[in-house]
């Protein structure tokens, strides 16, 4: 069981409450320490599946009340002695837990989200230095160069955020991660036109022709590593364990697109413009419903119906997007253009 702790900093004032209501969630440990700034600090051991559901109790409250502060900390270690009532709760905890979705809590991974849709100077480095690796490595025709630079993995970020923010109804994040997904692309593709004015366009390289056109088997395949970088977001593992898979349907296409858009050869742009956009409307599917299936929802009435209805409406558009690139893609390969 992995173990989290919550500190809360109450006004004095509504302690009394906010102690009774905290008591009626399950906890491992509680503690409680008088402030000398009349507030009271509660200390909650908890089990990280119900983590959330404390947070979201705790978020109400800090709306509500000034000087209201939480915490949340990783636990490391923790020892303690057991009673057997406690060992058998454990194994049920256990066992419940092994059937559900894992993920961290909500607030969690509200903040990771936050960091990944804006822009910053670190990502735009990022950008810039992957859109250079990875059109050397097309060059070169070297497929280790090419996955070498998806370590970094740039465009994960703001592609999970769109899905993220879109099952919540948030739109200030869902514009400003799309801001940054559009403001990638654009780097990219700048970076890759400039490319063509040096070095000949590698059109003979197997690495660069295969993205000059799409399949249906490379939307699944987006679709699949979407659902890997969903997963390892709602984990918070680090992003270059599947960033890997997710960049390689992203970033080389979108170098493809540039270096061909500079070198005017419209069929080749036309075929890795499907491509990306078929990749990233892909994983941005993939993550909207991993996270609809892992419960991720607002605290307020008023934003849980607000997400409801995004969420299905984003599915919807979505969907219908994919449906009407593949269309695209069966018709321009009956006309020879992909």
């Amino acid at each position: 069981m992995e173990l989290q702790l919550i500190e809360a900093y109450v006004p004095q004032q509504h302690f009394q409450n906010v102690d009774a209501s905290l008591k009626d969630f399950p906890s491992v440990s509680y503690w409680i320490s008088n402030e000398p700034i009349d507030r009271t600090h509660i200390r909650i051991l908890v089990d990280k599946t119900k983590t959330e559901d404390i947070l979201n109790y705790l978020e109400k409250q800090a709306k509500a009340m000034e000087g209201f502060e939480v915490l949340l900390f990783p636990v490391q270690t923790y020892i303690a002695r057991l009673t057997e009532e406690e060992k058998k709760q454990r194994e049920k905890t256990k066992e419940e837990d092994a059937s559900k979705l894992q993920r961290v809590s909500r607030q969690e991974l509200l903040g990771t989200i936050k960091k990944t849709s804006n822009i910053t100077l670190n990502y735009t480095l990022l950008i810039i230095i992957a859109a250079i690796v990875v059109t050397i490595g097309f060059i070169q025709n070297s497929p280790a160069v090419i996955i070498g630079a998806m370590v970094i993995a740039p465009m994960l970020g703001p592609v999970i955020s769109i899905a993220f923010s879109s099952i919540l109804g948030d739109s200030t994040i869902l514009r400003g991660s799309m801001m940054t997904l559009l403001y990638a692309v654009v780097i990219v593709v700048v970076i890759s036109v400039g490319f063509t004015f040096f070095f000949p366009v590698p059109i003979d390289s197997s690495e660069f022709s295969s993205r000059t056109h799409v399949n249906i088997a490379d939307i699944v395949l987006a679709f699949v590593t979407g659902i890997a970088g969903a997963l390892s977001t709602l984990n918070k593992l680090p992003g270059s364990l599947v960033g890997v898979m997710v960049a390689v349907a992203l970033i080389p296409p979108n170098v493809v697109l540039g270096m061909t858009l500079g070198a005017r050869m419209w069929k080749e742009a036309y075929g890795s413009m499907l491509l990306l956009a078929g990749n990233i409307s892909a994983v941005i599917l993939a993550g909207i419903i991993v996270f609809s299936l892992s419960g991720i929802r607002p605290v307020r009435w008023s934003e849980v119906e607000k997400a409801k209805t995004s969420r299905k409406r984003s599915i919807l558009f979505v969907s219908l997007v994919i449906v009407i690139l593949v269309i695209v893609i069966l018709f321009s390969k009956n006309l020879d253009l992909v």
